[in-house]
């Protein structure tokens, strides 16, 4: 009998020792395919599941992954880079530098890439080596090794490599530390430890659970309840209960982060709108808005008010275009100007986050006589009628990168994949692509001081706040360190 009680807890010790970390995030992804994926969500998973060929620490400086080193060569024209050897994909594939060559050729040439825009101006990517990559590039693009430590330089398995969309998702071969077990839409995306990840010495959780949950006051009510053990994107106003709860830990980090209003300036029908059309009703609406009164009733005054794609203090913040302030007066004379009182349909992704600043907004407009009309549509939802153009106007995020380019080009140069709106200004164009292919930050900094100013002036984007990122763990978690990008990074966290 003691024998086989014995042998009945031998049996069960490994379950019962598993460790599952349950995430609650703030909305749910969209598509799993790294090529393909423009939501924050999406990145959070892929900080799981896919390993890139550098990473970011918490000061901004690029530091290696599967990439053990890099150097420029040809005069800038060339970046080469050694890889890391014994890395293994989750579907047993060996990492080398024609699987390399192979993922980076994914993101170049896949139909709708939208990488393809971040890698630049790639004009031949080869293997030199068994383990040497080499990226050829027509004319110097400063910004390619920032684009490298996001999802430009997560590298898939070359067995799916021709493989995208709704086919790569269902069974995503990443190099990370976890792999896709099963998704449920709206409800959770569950992974499992890779045993075979190259650094699995750091990695001491067996299983992640993604919950979408967009109501920031649930998430943190599931958190204190001990339904989740880890929230992004705490709200301001769930702060102070979270800190008083022994239970609970916050971690906090500034961000990269923008949060703006896009306008479909020529992207469909729907651009055929008061606000796509008229320059003037886009100037109205920013000066109506106070930024600062936004950030205090909305946020506690904790975010960092901006008119620009990087928060003040970024090396590229342009400091000679400060936030404007609100005028009310200005205008409602441009209302007048425009005659009647001009109606702003306005798509809000449905957390509550958005939710609070668009009624603001809305308030605030309507005291210069516009009516703005708010639709709250599910975050994946709202990205792709942004891609589709099925929007006049609507407000989101860009979590940000460390190079102002990438905050830029895709969303704003003429025909790049990012640029739900249409926008095309020649001009702009021309100073991005003087920013993006000088390597001297002083010329770099003086081209988009040029394409900020253009952009200020065309109002395709409304740039409104900087986020901080706050996450809300149980006290029993250990090893989080937030870094500016906002990403849960799983190396080294454990559960006591």
């Amino acid at each position: 009998m003691r024998r086989l009680i014995l042998t009945l807890l031998l049996i069960a010790a490994p379950a019962m020792a598993e460790t599952t970390l349950r995430i609650g995030l703030a909305s749910d992804p969209d598509v799993l395919d790294p090529t393909l994926s423009r939501s924050v969500a999406a990145r959070q998973v892929f900080a799981a599941m896919c390993d890139k060929l550098v990473d970011i620490d918490a000061k901004l400086a690029v530091v290696p992954q599967l990439a053990t080193s890099w150097r420029w060569e040809a005069d800038g024209l060339a970046l080469v880079l050694e890889l890391r050897p014994g890395v293994r994909f989750q579907d047993g594939a060996e990492m080398d530098a024609a699987a390399v060559v192979a993922s980076l050729e994914r993101h170049l040439k896949t139909p709708g890439s939208t990488r393809r825009g971040e890698l630049g101006p790639v004009r031949e990517v080869m293997a030199t080596g068994p383990m040497t990559v080499r990226i050829a590039l027509s004319e110097p693009f400063a910004p390619l090794l920032a684009a490298l430590s996001d999802r430009a330089g997560m590298i898939v398995s070359p067995r799916q490599a021709s493989v995208t969309g709704a086919d790569f998702a269902r069974a995503p071969a990443c190099a990370g530390p976890f792999k896709l077990v099963r998704r449920v839409a709206q409800d959770r995306i569950e992974l499992e430890r890779f045993p075979g990840y190259w650094d699995a010495g750091r990695i001491h959780l067996d299983r992640i659970v993604y919950r979408p949950v967009p109501d920031t006051t649930v998430r943190a009510a599931n958190l204190r309840a001990g339904q989740l053990d880890l929230i992004e994107r705490v709200l301001p106003s769930d702060l102070g209960e979270l800190r008083g709860d022994r239970r609970v830990a916050v971690r906090e980090v500034p961000s990269l982060a923008s949060v703006y209003i896009a306008v479909n300036i020529a992207n469909g029908p729907a651009a055929d709108s008061p606000i796509g059309r008229d320059p003037r009703l886009r100037e109205a609406l920013e000066l109506s808005i106070d930024r600062a009164v936004l950030n205090q009733v909305a946020f506690e005054g904790t975010y960092l008010p901006g008119n620009q794609s990087v928060p003040p203090g970024h090396p590229q913040h342009i400091a000679g275009l400060p936030v404007p302030g609100r005028n009310l007066d200005r205008a409602k004379a441009l209302v007048r100007a425009i005659g009647g009182r001009p109606v702003v349909r306005m798509s809000v992704p449905n957390t509550t986050e958005y939710i609070q600043a668009a009624e603001v907004i809305q308030a605030m407009a309507a005291e210069a006589g516009i009516e703005l009309k708010l639709q709250v549509i599910e975050v994946a939802t709202l990205l792709r009628q942004w891609t589709a153009g099925e929007f006049e106007s609507l407000i989101i995020a860009w979590s940000g990168r460390t190079d102002t380019d990438q905050n830029l080009w895709g969303f704003n140069a003429c025909n790049e994949a990012l640029n739900g709106g249409k926008y095309c200004n020649p001009a702009v164009d021309a100073a991005l692509r003087a920013g993006r292919s000088q390597v001297d930050p002083a010329v770099r900094l003086a081209a988009y001081g040029e394409a900020m100013r253009l952009l200020l002036a065309d109002r395709p984007y409304i740039y409104l706040w900087h986020p901080v990122w706050f996450f809300g763990a149980a006290a029993r978690l250990r090893g989080l360190a937030p870094v500016p990008d906002g990403l849960i990074r799983l190396q080294d966290l454990r559960m006591e």
